[in-house]
């Protein structure tokens, strides 16, 4: 659930909403591939419900089993290079899909909502760096529990922010 936290306490509810009607709830069956390592994608997903799976190389390797709030797609949004894992559906799973010209008007009109949107994607990528060159499993443990004092400010209005983005699509 942190990178939901890091990007949904930086953003408003003006801005949650704005994304709730652009994007769309998308259901995958246990063993959809959403993201293939090298291959462009068009959209970016939020877990709703259920677990994925990032793999990479052959054979491949599992990298990490992503749950409810986390974000996929938001490396190849950022840049144009190919994603460099593939990400599956470890279970039946209920997304947020946007697709990235979709989210790419809505930060064009916007320009605050694009400063915020792109200070919680730094802020995240940034955590994820700091964790993964901490050095050793227990450092990393650590790293993993602490949160930015600015995050800490914001995470029970990013909690309420994800639910009700959840509430909207399923309701659907």
């Amino acid at each position: 659930m942190r990178k939901v936290l890091f990007v949904f306490g930086q953003l408003t509810d003006q801005d949650v909403l704005a994304l709730s009607r652009k994007g769309r709830r998308r259901r995958a069956r246990s063993g959809s591939v959403l993201i293939t390592e090298g291959v462009p994608v068009d959209t970016l997903y939020i877990l709703l419900e259920g677990e994925l799976d990032v793999v990479v190389g052959k054979p491949q390797r599992r990298l990490a089993r992503l749950r409810a709030g986390e974000m996929v797609g938001e490396m190849s949004f950022i840049e144009v290079r190919p994603p460099s894992a593939t990400v599956s559906a470890a279970t039946d799973v209920v997304l947020y899909a946007i697709a990235k010209k979709d989210l790419q008007d809505l930060l064009d009109a916007d320009p605050a909502f694009a400063a915020r949107f792109y200070k919680a994607i730094a802020t995240f990528l940034s955590d994820r760096l700091r964790q993964a060159t901490a050095g050793g499993a227990r450092a990393q443990r650590d790293a993993a529990d602490e949160l930015d004092d600015g995050v800490l400010d914001t995470v029970d209005r990013a909690g309420a922010r994800f639910e009700e983005l959840g509430r909207r699509l399923l309701d659907e």
